[in-house]
């Protein structure tokens, strides 16, 4: 076996330590970074609609945990949630750990019996939900194994006479007794500071318990290695509540870091949002990434000025110069970095600009593979992305790649106080203090998949190089094993076709116990409308679109593209192109855009049996 002990080096820049990295709880860092910015705006929406200092958010939460209390929540009791990204989701949530009790966030995209699911397994009396999301919450509340079980239903917005709204809830008397300083300083480390169900692309959802220690070992490595500032800082939350990497990274984050929270309660609207917030960090799933550049690149294309347009492709011509040697290992030229800079300060500092970056210090991709040309591009336009790996079981981020030392393709190297190892197939294995609790409810479930020693048998299949830089393969479970044995990656076969033709949005590579690998390919919609309007096509709908012989012909010299830079029997030998888009949180992606596998191998298969037919 391989193993690998912190060995991400702390920042060598000493940023300032935040006072709420020394608390016992999430409880006491909220208290202490609340008082320490008591002036700062905490909260806002775009423009500022709602602005929230961080002492109105102190005084809302103990007035919010006051009601809740009023309605029972105690300590080791769960809360349910299902909101948009917006600031009340931030204050009650607050709120709640205050009591000692766990709160947890539902997928907005969940069908009712999926609600059911979880609101079972949390056992949990309160439900937080806003009324446009109100009607799959009381068809699960409904269908319940005791219709009783959810006693209070508390709804923003348009509240119903059978429901309390946030503002009856702020002004409840909390009951005879409560002590709200009390109540958070009893909160103990181990307590279970939030619940984070899988997104269930394998199967049911597992419930992960993440404790107040968890979260506060996750922003004390993330101070060592990520150097943020403890002050002045700005974040734009758009990932759902539910999935750990908004949660933790901003909403948690913001507890130790003291940052402003723009809240984005639209995916498709969160460059809007980060045009206004001017965010000092920014991080994303893949196919946020892979839209902005694909934004960027039908922008210039449409420039109406010859020269400005030349101009600003041979700057980034320059930057893929730049960036290209850099990976390589080759000596950047005197003349390349000057030119550069010339580029820099003419062309990409104003581009940074128009798109909300100039302020941004830190930029992040993870959650699943990314092609190399969208690190490429960013890199030459000045926006280095720093890639991490990791998982809810972790607490979130697990290794980082240093900001001084990018290598693409990597996830970088353990954070401080995490340890690795590689197990004889490959498959990583992770232990530390930000190693969750185990799953809600299943003992067996967490035994499988933590063994005796503390390991996480994490199910991604890594390699390390000889500077201890962490790459992933695969998940363990999705490698394509094809009818002669032979073993493959789909997500770097996916990768090579989505970096082949910037009309490829999603591809699925398929070919398990198959003789030859064949792709689904659904077209990105930005860029399928900019190719229309370049071809004079009347209609850039996806069911047009897919049967567009310009279309085909293009999309099929980008599968030849991605083929050539394949071995043989990775190389897709046909490939169908789908007349829909591919939503997130839809039958075939997760909220955070992974592809659910086994979900679009049976909705499909009539049109991947018919690849195979041919």
């Amino acid at each position: 076996m391989t193993e690998m002990e912190s060995a991400l080096e702390p920042s060598t820049q000493a940023a300032e330590r935040p006072p709420g990295l020394d608390a016992a709880t999430m409880c006491e860092s909220f208290q202490l970074t609340a008082a320490a910015h008591a002036g700062d705006v905490a909260l806002r929406t775009l423009h500022g609609a709602v602005s929230i200092t961080f002492a109105e958010y102190a005084g809302r939460v103990e007035r919010l945990a006051g009601g809740l209390h009023a309605l029972g929540v105690a300590p080791g009791e769960t809360v349910g949630f299902m909101l948009t990204n917006r600031p009340e989701f931030h204050l009650l949530d607050t709120a709640v750990i205050h009591l000692g009790a766990t709160p947890f966030s539902i997928y907005n995209t969940s069908a009712p019996d999926q609600i059911g699911f979880l609101l079972n397994d949390a056992a949990c009396r309160v439900v937080i939900v806003e009324s446009d999301l109100l009607e799959p919450m009381r068809l699960a509340i409904a269908g319940l194994e005791s219709s009783d079980s959810v006693e209070h239903l508390i709804v923003l917005d348009d509240t119903p006479p059978d429901a309390l709204s946030l503002e009856q809830l702020e002004l409840t008397a909390p009951g005879e007794g409560f002590d709200f300083e009390a109540s958070w300083r009893a909160v103990r480390g181990e307590d279970v500071l939030t619940l984070i169900y899988t997104s269930g692309t394998t199967g049911p959802p597992k419930g992960v318990q993440l404790t107040h220690d968890n979260e506060l070992a996750q922003c004390r490595a993330l101070h060592l290695a990520a150097d943020w500032p403890p002050s002045g800082g700005s974040v734009v939350s758009f990932l759902p509540n539910a999935h750990i990497a908004d949660r933790g990274l901003n909403h948690y984050a913001q507890m130790i870091w003291g940052h402003t929270i723009t809240t984005c309660p639209e995916t498709t609207q969160v460059f809007a949002h980060v045009i206004d917030a001017r965010p000092t960090r920014f991080g994303s799933v893949p196919r946020i990434w892979e839209k902005l550049k694909a934004a960027i690149e039908a922008g210039i294309a449409a420039e109406p000025d010859d020269a400005r347009r030349s101009a600003t492709q041979d700057a980034i011509a320059l930057g893929l110069r730049k960036v290209r040697a850099e990976q390589a290992g080759d000596d950047v030229t005197e003349a390349l970095a000057e030119a550069w800079s010339r580029a820099d300060e003419q062309v990409f500092s104003r581009l940074r600009a128009r798109l909300g970056f100039d302020r941004c210090e830190s930029y992040v991709i993870g959650a699943a593979p990314a092609p190399l040309d969208v690190f490429e591009f960013f890199a030459a336009i000045g926006i280095p992305i720093q890639e991490v790996w990791g998982m809810s079981e972790l607490s979130s981020v697990a290794t980082l790649v240093p900001r001084s030392a990018i290598r693409f393709g990597s996830v970088g190297k353990p954070l401080p106080g995490v340890e690795l190892r590689l197990a004889g197939d490959g498959e990583i294995l992770a232990r530390g203090e930000t190693l969750m609790a185990g799953y809600r409810n299943q003992p067996e479930k967490t035994a499988e998949a933590v063994d005796a020693e503390g390991w996480l048998h994490t199910g991604d299949i890594g390699s390390l190089d000889e500077d201890g830089y962490l790459r992933i393969v695969d998940r363990k479970k999705e490698l394509i094993i094809n009818s002669a044995g032979k073993n493959m990656s789909p997500a770097n076969i996916e990768q090579h076709l989505k970096a082949a033709s910037p009309l490829i949005g999603q591809a699925i590579a398929i070919g398990d116990n198959r003789p030859y690998n064949v792709a689904l390919i659904v077209l990105d919609p930005d860029a399928s409308a900019a190719f229309a309007g370049r071809h004079g096509l009347a209609d850039a709908a996806p069911e047009a679109m897919a049967r567009e012989p310009l279309v085909l012909d293009q999309v099929s010299a980008g599968v030849q593209r991605a083929n050539a830079g394949l071995s043989r029997v990775e190389q897709i030998k046909r490939f169908v192109i789908l007349p829909c888009d591919w939503a997130p949180a839809g039958d075939e992606l997760t909220p955070t855009m992974k592809l659910r596998r086994k979900p679009i191998a049976a909705k499909y298969a009539a049109e991947i049996d018919a690849l195979y037919a041919g």
